[in-house]
């Protein structure tokens, strides 16, 4: 363990800046947060919000999302769609075409639906508010894919450990474009321990504002080296290769994909109980018998879904594995 305020410190974080950036596909800073993507969310519309925020809703994160602005003290309104279906860039441009809103929320991979938001589409229409924060949760799509923050012109881009890093929990990541930077200078009730132009000015000396989680810090470190000795390009192309596995067999079982045609997720997928089958039954056979485990559905589609992840260090071979002992286990159901 090393000082949280040490020289070594300083040396470790400042090693990190590089590799970070270059996974955020940005020239600007990356900052780190000990604590889960959800205080990082919080500070977001808590950092950027001086009118009201935006909170587009199809999935149970990103209705949570809505939840949390109003708990912050913010005026906001839900933007929702109906779970697995994607958010509509021309609802959004609608609905900021009020001048209304000065802040937006999405959640670019919805988990709890299995559904990956298209983020280019919305970026585009965001092009056209430049006065809006655009404020993007990439929590299980960071790493699983390219994601450009400066080309997107995203303001806040956020990331935990525990999804596709495949890094223990309990830390965040999260980029913030010199222009949110600039308004959050303007908005009172910041707190301290997520402002952002506290994180700015400790970045600057290659500090955290507050006691930082450095073995998560190691971690990362390590996480970068893997990244890179693998390539990122063949990173993606792992992912995406995960899942088309995973489709494939889901439809040939006579299941069905949960979100719309074209949006299913690169990180996990989410498919729809079609068969009928006793889900909480398949999952404890399955953890018995083989000490693995999947998602028996998120929130209100609990048994009428089910979730496989396929995203971190997961590969074609591990995945066409767990795909075996799923048949498996299926088989013994009946």
């Amino acid at each position: 363990m090393i000082g949280h305020r040490s020289k070594s410190f300083q040396d470790l974080y400042a090693d990190l800046q590089p590799k970070l950036q270059a996974l955020f596909y940005t020239q600007g800073p990356v900052f780190f947060s000990t604590s889960s993507a959800w205080g990082v969310m919080e500070a977001a519309v808590r950092n950027l919000t001086n009118r009201k925020v935006l909170c587009c809703a199809n999935g149970a994160f990103s209705d949570k999302w809505y939840d949390v602005a109003l708990r912050s003290g913010k005026d906001a309104e839900r933007l929702t769609f109906p779970w697995g279906t994607p958010i509509d860039p021309e609802a959004v441009r609608q609905k900021l075409s009020t001048g209304e809103f000065d802040a937006l929320t999405v959640i670019h991979n919805e988990t709890s639906t299995g559904l990956m938001n298209p983020l280019s589409e919305i970026a585009a229409v965001m092009r056209e508010f430049p006065e809006v924060s655009f404020i993007v949760d990439t929590v299980s799509s960071f790493s699983a894919l390219r994601i450009p923050f400066d080309e997107l012109g995203i303001d806040v881009m956020l990331a935990s450990t525990q999804k596709a890093l495949a890094l223990p929990p309990g830390a965040a990541l999260f980029a913030v474009s010199a222009r949110a930077l600039a308004k959050a200078e303007t908005v009172p009730g910041r707190g301290y321990y997520f402002d952002f132009i506290e994180f700015q000015r400790n970045h600057e000396k290659n500090m955290t504002p507050s006691t930082p989680a450095i073995g998560h810090l190691y971690a990362l470190r390590q996480k970068l080296a893997e990244i890179a000795a693998e390539g990122i390009e063949k990173r993606y192309a792992r992912h995406r290769e995960n899942a088309e596995i995973v489709r494939s067999w889901v439809k040939e079982r006579g299941f069905a994909l949960f979100p719309k045609e074209g949006f299913a997720s690169l990180s996990l997928t989410c498919a729809s109980n079609t068969r009928k089958i006793d889900v909480a039954q398949w999952i404890q056979i399955l953890r018995s018998r083989f000490q693995c485990v999947i998602d028996g559905g998120y929130g209100k589609l609990k048994g009428q879904t089910f979730r496989i992840s396929h995203m971190g260090d997961e590969t074609p071979e591990t995945v066409r594995q767990l795909l075996e002992r799923l048949d498996e286990c299926l088989a013994e159901l009946g």
